[in-house]
């Protein structure tokens, strides 16, 4: 069988099921993401000879790149959908996500991973910083629709920011595992120029990068291609151009080009909020992330048949479920105990912290820069704590968000 077929033939059938799986899932009250990792732990149980090996430490540069990818076009299409303008006010659950929820979880997880599952202080930090972001690429489920659609959902909006923000601002934290592990490792390290570089000056690279871009993109096709008819477009290509325009510029400078493309996004977005052109940016980006995922998740079911779970123990099991169950519910909720929504939705708010893609990236990523101790049981706990909130989240997150929605509009009407 020739094997390049066979994978033609796999990614075809895979794009082409994506067509209808918004609608199965709105069906079945299951999210797609658990049939697609259940097709690829099949099709690797049955053809694992002809199909490429799907083990991210065996595909090292391709795992980096790949999810590093999704994501980047997974935060520009989060951001576009944003239909709230920004202000520390109307902001502030996804601020108080960010900052309060993600800083405790990555304590804990650093806490539990050292002292409770035995790892050395650089991959414990490392697996804290890893677990740390919500994920904006399986996370469609709870998240806010297209423009102009469910804009005053509170739940919708806080988890939807808050996944565009947090894979940007958890990376600084990923830097201080790499440097904690030369640190550890005899060389001489700055962790003071670990808060004023990686930490300050990168993120604030990022923030105006994105934010004069934004902007820049704005004034062209809202203002002078109104001017000049053969600037006008209405090609929604120009969100993935701007993507990799304003993340590669970003990182070329040394700043954050995760938070660059979501505060691009964003800009762009409120520069002609009425203007129908942010539907096509949006859904062009929505079927390329698509497209990107289904093929990401059949290589994750693959890596399960495969076996990148060897590795995994009971400790592990006990850590994922005390973090997805525990810790991130409880902190979530407590960033947004004092907000006033009702208590349903603060747990929501708290329950759906959904790992995913950014903890693959983020792991594969600082593998690139040091070489940590204990890499295969990382992967074997970070892959396992997304596969259980793939299950968990994918089988309660539109029953969950539908009874949400309910609430909400039972509120709004009482209030009007």
């Amino acid at each position: 069988m020739d094997q390049y077929i066979l994978i033609l033939t796999v990614i075809g059938i895979a794009i082409f099921s994506m067509v209808w799986m918004p609608k199965i899932s709105q069906f079945t009250g299951v999210s797609y993401s658990v049939f697609f990792v259940f097709f690829g732990f099949l099709l690797y149980l049955l053809f694992p000879q002809h199909l490429p090996n799907p083990l991210p430490q065996k595909n090292e540069s391709i795992t980096l790149h790949l999810t590093e990818l999704i994501v980047i076009i997974s935060i520009m299409g989060t951001g576009i959908k944003i239909d709230r303008p920004f202000s520390l006010k109307s902001w502030a659950s996804p601020l108080k996500l960010i900052t309060i929820t993600m800083i405790l979880c990555i304590i804990v997880a650093t806490f539990l991973g050292y002292y409770y599952l035995g790892l050395g202080l650089a991959s414990a930090t490392l697996l804290g910083a890893v677990l740390a972001p919500t994920d904006p690429v399986l996370a469609s489920d709870v998240q806010v629709g297209p423009p102009n659609e469910d804009g005053k959902s509170e739940t919708k909006f806080a988890l939807t920011s808050e996944a565009g923000l947090n894979d940007g601002v958890a990376f600084p934290f990923t830097w201080l595992a790499i440097c904690v592990g030369f640190s550890l490792a005899g060389q001489d390290v700055s962790f003071f120029k670990w808060f004023t570089y990686d930490l300050l000056y990168r993120i604030c690279v990022g923030l105006l990068v994105g934010y004069i871009i934004g902007k820049a993109i704005g004034y062209l096709i809202f203002k002078v291609a109104a001017k000049y008819k053969i600037l006008k477009t209405r090609d929604g290509l120009l969100a993935i151009a701007a993507t990799l325009v304003v993340y590669g510029i970003t990182e070329i400078i040394h700043g954050y080009g995760f938070i660059a493309v979501f505060v691009c996004a964003i800009t762009l977005r409120h520069y002609e909020k009425g203007s129908h052109y942010h539907d096509e940016l949006h859904s062009f980006t929505d079927q390329v992330e698509r497209s990107l995922l289904c093929i990401l998740l059949i290589l994750f079911g693959g890596a399960l048949a495969m076996g990148i779970l060897e590795k995994l123990t009971w400790k592990m099991v006990m850590f994922s479920l005390s973090f997805l169950l525990i810790v991130r519910p409880l902190f979530g909720w407590l960033a947004v105990s004092k907000s006033k929504i009702d208590l349903r939705e603060k747990l929501a708010i708290g329950f759906f912290g959904i790992r995913g893609m950014g903890s693959v990236f983020y792991l594969a990523f600082a593998f690139s820069k040091f070489d940590f101790e204990h890499q295969d049981e990382l992967w074997a706990l970070v892959i396992f704590t997304i596969l259980l909130s793939i299950i968990m989240h994918g089988f309660t997150a539109n029953p969950i968000m539908k009874r949400i929605a309910d609430l909400e509009f039972k509120i709004d009407k009482k209030l009007s």
